[in-house]
């Protein structure tokens, strides 16, 4: 029913047959939840997610799909009406628990269902593209089968407010980066900062990280660069 092109009329049978009440009472819920007009003129979120569920085509990945639907499953028990506009703190969070749970209760695969929870739990971050350092950007893109978040921000965007400016941002600025810039070669592993003398633990993690931040952002450029980065920022107690 996602898959075959014909998702949307599929899940208005749903609804009219009593059956999606039944099957996926967590998306009947969507029905009646109001969103600010500012950001979704088309509608509440029922009318939103069956806008996204029209543009999936033929042939489109199950995870895609399912992470259409579930994209904002954590809205209904968030929704409140704030002073200056309706809101739905935490909608990301608790929809990335609902959207685990639903597939744990449909006997996904593991496989699925992590690629469906990061779906959900990663679609709002487009709205910072434009604000992120080069090591942020670089990581999210890096998120595996990226190609369909982009896809589901696009969908998400004309089933909306229409405008894909952080879409075609996205786009331009990952065919603007080669490839051993996302991805580079670790500097440091490890091993590297044990025979510095550092001693195994939770802060070989932070220093990791701090050392791939500044190699992403061309901070640092090689080992010597970067084991000289760890001294001063990292001193050992050896």
């Amino acid at each position: 029913m996602l898959t075959e092109g014909r998702a949307k009329r599929a899940f208005e049978l749903l609804d009219e047959s009593g059956l999606l009440e039944q099957v996926l009472p967590e998306v009947a819920r969507m029905k009646g939840v109001e969103q600010p007009p500012q950001f979704h003129p088309e509608g509440d979120v029922w009318v939103h997610t069956l806008l996204l569920l029209e543009m999936l085509p033929p042939g489109c990945s199950r995870t895609l799909a399912w992470g259409a639907l579930l994209h904002d499953v954590g809205k209904p028990p968030t929704f409140r009406v704030a002073p200056d506009r309706i809101r739905f703190d935490g909608h990301v969070e608790i929809g990335t628990c609902m959207a685990e749970g639903i597939c744990r209760r449909l006997r996904f695969s593991k496989h699925d269902t992590y690629r469906i929870a990061a779906l959900v739990a990663n679609h709002m971050r487009f709205a910072d593209v434009e604000k992120m350092k080069e090591s942020t950007f670089k990581r999210f893109v890096r998120l595996p089968d990226f190609a369909e978040h982009l896809e589901l921000h696009r969908i998400d965007c004309l089933g909306s407010h229409g405008m894909l400016d952080l879409y075609e941002y996205t786009k331009e600025k990952i065919a603007a980066l080669p490839q051993e810039q996302v991805s580079p070669a670790p500097l440091l592993t490890g091993t590297d900062l044990i025979s510095e003398g550092y001693k195994p633990g939770p802060l070989f993690r932070e220093i990791l990280a701090a050392v791939e931040d500044a190699q992403l952002e061309g901070r640092l450029n090689g080992r010597g660069e970067a084991m000289e980065f760890v001294r001063q920022q990292y001193p050992s107690t050896r």
